[in-house]
């Protein structure tokens, strides 16, 4: 199967702007704290750090959705694993990774993944932010609208995990697409 990832921007207003900002800055913190107590202590097994820090970042972060504090240990398990394989090489020049920006991850449950694969032309999403869910609308392009029409007909498969990332200043939805292959007969 080929994998087609399709960034789309955003439509955000201020209000939806500082909150996305608050997210993110809450799991790059997560991230960061986590990163460095794995790559110190050698611990990467996302299940075992989940084990460690899942009830101290819900205390902390009350109002930040469970499945995102889940999303930010996985992937920094992720940084962690990939910092300690540098390492080995001898590529890592510091002793701990920097972790600068990092992508918002919004499994299926946190955001309107069944009602957004059932809409024939789908234009907005629901993601869970702080205070409950949020209505977010969507700039569609060309290209998205090429591999929603390979949904449509089977061709394609709409991954589950939504990635909300930040590029100057502009907020981007980035969804991932199975890409099945044609099967012909040989000649």
């Amino acid at each position: 199967m080929l994998r087609r990832s399709v960034a789309v921007e955003l439509e955000v207003v201020k209000e939806l702007n500082r909150l996305l900002y608050s997210v993110e800055a809450m799991y790059l913190n997560i991230v960061r704290e986590v990163v460095e107590y794995a790559v110190t202590n050698n611990v990467t097994n996302p299940t075992q750090l989940q084990r460690l820090f899942y009830s101290k970042y819900r205390q902390e972060y009350p109002s930040l959705n469970s499945q995102l504090v889940i999303q930010a240990i996985k992937q920094a398990s992720e940084i962690a694993k990939s910092f300690n394989e540098k390492r080995r090489k001898g590529l890592a020049d510091k002793s701990y990774p920097e972790v600068k920006a990092v992508s918002i991850r919004f499994v299926e449950t946190t955001w309107n993944y069944e009602q957004f694969t059932s809409s024939i032309a789908p234009v907005r999403l629901s993601l869970s932010l702080l205070g409950g869910r949020r209505e977010i609308w969507l700039r569609p392009h060309k290209r998205f609208w090429l591999y929603w029409w390979r949904v449509l007909s089977g061709e394609a498969e709409l991954a589950s995990t939504l990635i909300v990332k930040r590029r100057l200043n502009r907020w981007y939805a980035v969804f991932i697409f199975d890409i099945k292959p044609k099967k012909e007969l040989p000649q």
